[in-house]
């Protein structure tokens, strides 16, 4: 526990680290990067050109101070870091190189209003922040190694099918290079990729896992960004018998699992882990509406699959919405979603499990309107997948 007088100091000076949040990110990374090049590999340098991680880290940061007091709001927030470090194998002694550089770039934004007493304060609670993602990491780590078919680090694979999926989405097998088994994850969850060297850099990738558990195989169905790195290598490079190291599945955007009517809600790549859901709930007997937008029935995934399920299960029911429809394959709806289309899918009571899943625009969008129409907020879960398209209006 932090002292009195260090946590007044962290409260007072929360706002001055507000205002000039992007500035001192702006100035951590190129020092992180800089000083530890060790921990490239766990940075998507898209989101690091695009400014999201950036802020997201800005705005943790302003979080953990403005309650430093009352950790136990952050409790959500932090459970989804843990799950992202865990995904991506983040060590005890990176937290050391975090933390050094933050407090350098503290210093060098701040200049003279970072005084040795803020500058110990903000030391002090930054170690205490190492600590308990360190502690709930490692207890993670140690859960899955133990876990039937489990395992703790890298673990090789062989790529055994691939199938296209749609013109841009295309599905990747993966079973054990050991032969050994597997462990069941949870519907919503993803996998980590690591390549040691794409072009001579080593990266890291997380896919959403896009079938039920239970199986000989992991599967993850990707799309193909026009500069993504990663996803033109898989495309492009990745064949039958190659190895690939995955770590274990991770993640806490999950399925909850009751008699409620689901609604999956999804837009472009984001159907992929609502496939996995899917999949999971389609014996169920649950009240499943799974609708998904997309440009026209070229870039449709699991098209196919879906009508089989709904044609084998009454009570799934698949709804399509084209943007830009082909004549050959018209959708049950064009144009965008909007709040009538939604309306007509949710029970007079409200009361569904309703599933987001989408590109920021796509999800800003839905967001809105499933809140609009009197969705419990507690019921609408919402995840971003792929490039801002307005899929929505």
């Amino acid at each position: 526990m932090l002292d009195t007088a260090t946590v007044q100091i962290i409260k007072a000076t929360v706002p001055a680290l507000q205002l000039y949040a992007n500035d001192i990110t702006s100035h951590f990374y190129p020092l992180l990067f800089a000083q530890h090049p060790e921990v490239l590999p766990y940075f998507n340098q898209t989101n690091q050109g695009k400014g999201t991680q950036p802020k997201a880290l800005a705005n943790a940061v302003i979080a953990y101070g403005a309650n430093i007091d009352a950790l136990g709001n952050l409790s959500e927030a932090v459970s989804k870091i843990v799950q992202k470090h865990v995904a991506l194998g983040i060590l005890p002694e990176q937290y050391d190189a975090v933390g050094s550089c933050l407090i350098q770039a503290i210093k060098a934004v701040l200049g003279d209003a970072a005084t040795d007493e803020v500058i110990d304060a903000w030391t002090k609670a930054y170690g205490q922040l190492a600590n308990i993602l360190i502690a709930a990491e490692e207890s993670i780590y140690t859960a899955k190694e133990q876990q039937q078919g489990g395992w703790r680090g890298e673990r090789e694979f062989i790529l055994v099918n691939r199938v296209d999926e749609s013109s841009v989405i295309t599905s990747f097998y993966f079973q054990p290079f050991d032969n050994q088994g597997l462990p069941n994850f949870e519907a919503g969850q993803f996998l980590t990729l690591v390549f040691d060297d794409i072009d001579g850099v080593s990266m890291r990738r997380n896919y959403s896992l896009s079938d039920s558990t239970g199986k000989d195989y992991l599967r993850i169905s990707v799309k193909r960004e026009p500069n993504g790195v990663v996803s033109n290598h898989l495309h492009n490079n990745i064949q039958l018998g190659d190895k690939v190291k995955l770590r274990a599945p991770s993640g806490d955007f999950t399925l909850r699992k009751n008699t409620k009517p689901l609604i999956l809600l999804t837009g472009g790549v984001g159907i992929t882990p609502a496939i996995s859901m899917l999949n999971t709930e389609a014996g169920s007997g649950r009240d499943i509406r799974f609708i998904h937008a997309a440009i026209n029935s070229d870039v449709h995934a699991f098209k196919h699959h879906v009508d089989q399920l709904a044609s084998t299960y009454d009570h799934i029911k698949p709804l399509y919405v084209y943007s830009q429809p082909e004549q050959h394959c018209q959708p049950h709806a064009t144009g965008f979603i909007d709040a009538s289309l939604i309306a007509e899918q949710l029970p007079a009571d409200r009361d569904v499990e309703f599933y987001l899943l989408g590109p920021t625009g796509f999800m800003k969008a839905a967001l809105a309107i499933a809140t609009s129409l009197g969705v419990p907020a507690s019921q609408i879960h919402y995840e971003f997948f792929g490039p801002a398209e307005a899929l929505t209006a």
